[in-house]
Order: C-alpha cells, then sequence, then structure tokens
C-alpha cells in the first residue's frame, strides 16, 4: 500500500483497453469502485451497475469495474475477452479496467488502501468475493463498503446522499 496516500486520487489504474489512468481524473465526483466477475452468481450485477451509471452518471457518479480471477477463477479470460463480455451481455458503458488481484501480496494498491480505509465485516481487510463494492465521495474518501449481496439498486439511497454532499 502507498503509505503516502490519503485519497482515492493517489493512485492510477490500467484501463481494459491497456491505457493507464490516473484516478485524479474523477476528482469531485462520487466513486463507485467494484470487484467484478464473468462467470460468478453475481454476475448479473453488471446490469444493475450500469443502471446506476446511466441514472447518475451526468449527476457525478463514476462505477469503476476491476475484473478478478482471485474467486473460484471466475473470471479467466484476457482483458480483450471480458470487455467483449460485459459489452456483449450487459451493455456495459462504465469503465473497465483491467484485470487485478485485489487481495494478497499482488493485490492492486488501490484495493489495498480501499480495504484498509473500509474494512469489511469484523474488522476483516481482505475482499470476500466478488462485486464488493466501495463507494467514495468527492473527496476522493471511502464512504462506505458493501457486501457482494447488496445489489446495486439498493445503495441508489447512499449514492444520492453522496451526490448531493
Amino acid at each position: 500500500m502507498r503509505p503516502d496516500a490519503h485519497t482515492v486520487y493517489d493512485f492510477e489504474a490500467r484501463q481494459i483497453n491497456g491505457q493507464d489512468m490516473a484516478l485524479s481524473a474523477f476528482k469531485g465526483q462520487v466513486m463507485l469502485i467494484v470487484n467484478t466477475a464473468s462467470q460468478c452468481g453475481f454476475t448479473p450485477q453488471f446490469g444493475g451497475l450500469e443502471t446506476l451509471h446511466q441514472t447518475y452518471g451526468s449527476k457525478g457518479l463514476a462505477v469503476l469495474g476491476f475484473p478478478c480471477n482471485q474467486f473460484g477463477a471466475q473470471d479467466p479470460g484476457a482483458d480483450s475477452d471480458i470487455a467483449s463480455f460485459c459489452q456483449v451481455n450487459y451493455g456495459v458503458s462504465f469503465p473497465m479496467m483491467s484485470k487485478i488481484d485485489v487481495n494478497g501480496p499482488a493485490a492492486h494498491p488501490l484495493y489495498q488502501w480501499l480495504s484498509a480505509e473500509a474494512p469489511g465485516l469484523l474488522g476483516s481487510k481482505s475482499i470476500k468475493w466478488n462485486f464488493t463494492k466501495f463507494l467514495v465521495g468527492k473527496d476522493g474518501k471511502v464512504i462506505k463498503r458493501y457486501a457482494p449481496l447488496d445489489k446495486p439498486a439498493d445503495l441508489a439511497k447512499d449514492i444520492e446522499a453522496a451526490l448531493a454532499a
């Protein structure tokens, strides 16, 4: 983890098309950061995430998907396969990033930071499964962590509050 990181804006990520992106590009926006998988029981949440993107994107919400193959090997494909799957099956138009690890020694620095900022149940810092979600405020700080069982639609009130803040 970057010891000097204070906000989400201190990180970069590689987009699914291979281009690097500074998360500071989203300064002043609310962000919903989600680790995704293409072959998971929660995969239909892509549809709900896209709905949030369509509903709140113009109001300042940025949904970011981070494919991960660490849980049951449920996203084994290459980035190009994942991008195609998300577009064809769920019409995903929000930014998808390159596949990463979210736990362990090779975990992406962003996920190391997110997990430390918003621990899970019983203070656990590890990500438990696909579709764990982090809501980040306009100030770049984590507001809340959501479990995979939390459907995207159930986050609407929290997203609206963050957008109004």
